[in-house]
């Protein structure tokens, strides 16, 4: 069990995933939490991250910051992707080494596996063949954070785990059109139909690409309870182990905001990979599991868009 009472940075905080790690951590009694937003912190900039870790010395670290997106903006910025990334993990990497971190939780993404890897997949699917092309920049980073984290480990003994999250969503998330995932696009898409009493909504691709969604609060927990148990060298994947078709999601959102909707799939869009599930037995085997199912948390998550749509605080 990693010290309750010890300095502990989350980096990435106001994001969907490091939001939710904080409320994990405030709720589950650790009492020195740090943080340092944009404004404070450029996390690329080595230099400036070395002065911060020489001045707040955290035990521990969540490294969840980076630059993320949907289809679209991952296809479109690939540059950004790829460099924004790499930089963050380095830099918060090396920092970690040098002022002594004792635990550091480095957080991937389900990218990371090749476009046509064996379905569920496996943690050692990592490598076996080419990327999906829509998110290879991307991609590419994660990869490289996990090899950093296993390499510190190797050379320098660093306790430095890594985790590879399946598709999220919950409160905090990014409800841009372009910017953002799949799940929360598709909400405010039938969210302002409603509004506008339109009576069809457009969603991008074909519907048949199957994928998984975990609940970002099961993700946090997930993170906590692999700082407490896991200290290996290899990545562990993090999902339900249940996936469904795009269709699927889509109908399951009008159902809850605007079921009066009509979907029309635009399929010249692209779907990305065919399939995408996570096999999770290495994390069950641990002992540990999700526990939000996909109606009870798709129905909080739009309380929650409703909510800060009122309050003016959505990112769109």
């Amino acid at each position: 069990m990693i010290d309750r009472d010890a300095p502990v940075f989350v980096a990435g905080h106001r994001g969907l995933v490091g939001s939710a790690i904080l409320r994990r951590l405030e709720a589950d009694g650790f009492s020195d939490l740090r943080t340092a937003g944009r404004e404070e912190l450029d996390l690329r900039d080595q230099s400036a991250v070395d002065a911060w870790f020489d001045a707040e010395r955290p035990r521990h670290v969540f490294l969840v910051a980076g630059t993320v997106g949907g289809i679209l903006a991952n296809s479109t910025r690939p540059a950004e992707f790829l460099y924004d990334n790499l930089m963050i993990h380095g830099t918060v990497v090396h920092a970690s080494h040098r002022v002594g971190v004792e635990k550091l939780l480095y957080l991937g993404s389900s990218c990371i596996y090749p476009r046509h890897a064996e379905q569920p997949i496996t943690e050692e699917a990592l490598l076996g063949g080419p990327l999906e092309p829509t998110n290879e920049g991307y991609a590419l980073a994660k990869i490289a954070g996990i090899k950093l984290c296993e390499t510190y480990r190797r050379q320098y003994g660093c306790d430095f785990i890594s985790a590879m999250p399946t598709n999220l969503y919950g409160p905090g998330d990014n409800f841009d059109l372009e910017g953002g995932h799949v799940l929360p696009a598709l909400m405010r898409r039938f969210h302002e139909a409603r509004e506008a009493s339109a009576g069809t909504v457009a969603v991008w691709g074909t519907g048949a690409p199957r994928r998984e969604f975990l609940h970002v609060d099961d993700l946090a927990d997930a993170c906590v309870f692999l700082m407490d148990h896991y200290s290996d060298a290899g990545h562990v994947n993090v999902g339900t182990g249940v996936d469904g078709t795009i269709r699927e999601l889509a109908e399951a959102v009008r159902d809850l905001v605007h079921p009066d909707a009509a979907i029309e799939f635009d399929t010249s869009k692209p779907d990305g990979m065919p399939r995408k599930v996570l096999d999770v037995s290495k994390l069950t085997a641990l002992g540990w599991q999700a526990s939000i199912p996909l109606e009870e948390g798709l129905a909080g998550t739009y309380a929650w868009y409703r909510q800060a749509l009122a309050d003016g605080t959505v990112r769109h």
